[in-house]
């Protein structure tokens, strides 16, 4: 059975984790391929414009699947064969997810556990049902964040909030989450949906190719210096300049009419 389930509403396209017997469990399944595929497809569809992450059920996400994760001492797999199935598996989602061009929206309708919350952390954006919760739960189970979290979480948190959670690995509630700004809304379970489609639509209103241009230039000021953001975009700019909806945007403007982008 399918992880991911997708579903198109003109330029949005929204993406179910359908799993919900294993509590959307990101491993032990085929959910990491199907994530790459996706994030694939998405870049090549120039006609997608924005994305809405959930899951089916009452839960986001549990992480990784503690079950499977027996095998490895089971086995007696060696460390080397571990840290390629990491490499190989579940490190491909954030390099998929993360650097994804389209704008993404997580619309977190239960808890996002371990790796769920990392999944979460891939996102643009984080909107929240009131049922959902946060852990950075790896250290509860004896192991560390092999997804990413550590890179992840204190970009959305900061690092004392991050550290706290991760030394912990206790679960914060919607509300501490919006504290915290890990999400930057929080409605109740039946207007989770309507609140990240219609989040969605507003930015799916703009020009594909600059909210692609723009999502790259947040990404790439995370990292990058100053000067070096600058010259990027200059470039990027210089590329806007010349797009047929830059054109139509300022006639638009000029005329005092909504634009039409292509």
């Amino acid at each position: 059975m399918a992880f991911l389930k997708t579903s198109r509403d003109g330029s949005v396209l929204t993406l179910t984790m359908s799993q919900p017997e294993t509590r959307n469990a990101l491993t032990g399944n085929t959910a990491v391929e199907e994530f790459v595929q996706a994030c694939a497809a998405i870049r090549a569809d120039r006609g997608v414009r924005a994305v809405i992450l959930t899951g089916e059920g009452p839960v986001f996400s549990s992480g990784g699947n503690v079950k499977d994760m027996q095998r490895f001492f089971q086995q007696q797999l060696s460390p080397e064969a571990i840290r390629e199935e990491y490499r190989n598996g579940i490190q491909r989602l954030p390099r998929a997810l993360y650097h994804l061009d389209v704008p993404v929206i997580a619309a977190v309708n239960g808890p996002a556990i371990g790796a769920g919350l990392d999944l979460t952390c891939m996102c643009d954006i984080r909107i929240a049902s009131d049922q959902a919760t946060f852990a950075e739960s790896f250290v509860r189970v004896g192991i560390v964040p092999g997804d990413g979290g550590a890179w992840l979480l204190p970009r959305a948190v900061g690092r004392a909030k991050a550290a706290e959670m991760a030394f912990t690995g206790e679960a914060i509630s919607a509300q501490e989450a919006l504290a915290c700004g890990l999400v930057s809304r929080v409605v109740a379970p039946e207007a989770l949906m309507d609140t990240a489609m219609a989040l969605a639509r507003k930015i799916a209103a703009n020009p594909a190719g600059v909210l692609r241009m723009t999502k790259r230039l947040l990404r790439e000021g995370e990292s990058a210096s100053l000067e070096s953001l600058l010259e990027i975009s200059a470039s990027y700019q210089a590329i806007a300049h010349m797009e047929p909806d830059h054109h139509e945007a300022v006639r638009a403007f000029v005329e005092k009419r909504a634009p039409r982008f292509s």
